[in-house]
């Protein structure tokens, strides 16, 4: 039996070749230029393996940067009182989550012999400075000043985590649209300190059960409420697989940022973003049953 004939694919003659040179290329539009040339290794002689980090943690932020754009337009959204159209930006964050998630494997290909070669080539850089971690860390709810600490010496980035500090977090403004639908919902969760870590309220879970006892009255609140879960779901398991990678490759080393290192990540495992959200699952009751027609 024969193999397969596959024609071969003409260059066809319409394809833009000429004069690109003063033409909107696509090089030129993702910046190339610029992208391509930001993985600088710094050990010396450059390991081959510090590429895979360096590449490792720039597609990240990438990926983050795209997370808080996302998150920004739901809060726009919800101030707007429109929540289906963030139901779509929920299943891009999803996505991006995934990737964020997936894409540890790559990392854990490296070997704890491979990495301790270039380790020092880090000196004092470490992800807890990471302004956009930390901007989706504040986003979502989990505020804490000190964590400004690592961004002193640029101002410019300082200021701008500062404002995200004090501004309402996605819960936080899901709370207020709830309030302006009528929903009785507690004035401490509406005048507080944003920058403040949320604290669990137990009155807002009778608003909740209320949500998804009625999700035929409530279908946008309830899959407001599954969305988010979606995402602190997702982000805990994100938190879980840098735990078990940095744990697989450095073991119990301390952090080069100067943190206890494995010990500290595990920390924010416990962390909870919607406290509510998950304890109304809890006290949710079942529909009386009706007895069967004789």
């Amino acid at each position: 039996m024969s193999a397969p004939h596959f024609p071969h694919r003409e260059f066809e003659s319409s394809i833009h070749t000429d004069d690109l040179k003063h033409r909107e290329t696509y090089p030129d539009y993702l910046r190339l230029d610029l992208l391509l040339k930001a993985q600088e290794p710094r050990s010396n002689p450059p390991h081959h393996d510090e590429m895979l980090f360096i590449i490792q943690h720039q597609t990240s932020e990438l990926w983050m940067k795209l997370m808080i754009h996302e998150l920004q337009e739901v809060i726009s959204w919800i101030r707007r009182d429109n929540l289906n159209p963030s139901f779509k930006i929920f299943a891009r964050v999803a996505a991006i989550q995934t990737m964020l998630f997936e894409q540890w494997g790559v990392l854990e290909t490296l070997t704890p012999s491979e990495y301790v070669q270039f380790r020092s080539a880090l000196g004092t850089a470490s992800g807890i400075q990471s302004a956009q971690y930390r901007a989706l860390e504040f986003l979502l709810g989990n505020k804490d000043a000190k964590m400004l600490g690592p961004h002193k010496h640029d101002p410019e980035l300082h200021a701008w985590l500062e404002g995200m500090l004090h501004a309402p977090s996605v819960y936080d403004e899901f709370l207020r649209y709830l309030a302006r639908r009528g929903a009785p919902i507690p004035t401490e969760c509406l005048d507080r300190d944003f920058t403040q870590p949320y604290d669990a309220v137990p009155a807002l879970i009778d608003v909740f059960r209320t949500i998804y006892e009625d999700t035929e009255t409530y279908w946008d609140e309830y899959e407001m409420c599954e969305k988010l879960i979606d995402v602190e779901e997702r982000f805990r398991l994100w938190r879980f697989r840098h735990v078990m990678t940095v744990q697989r490759i450095i073991g119990f080393k301390r952090g080069t940022g100067g943190s206890s290192g494995v010990g500290f990540l595990w920390k924010a495992l416990d962390t909870t973003f919607f406290p509510e959200l998950w304890d109304v699952r809890t006290h949710l009751r079942e529909p009386e049953q009706v007895p069967a027609p004789t």
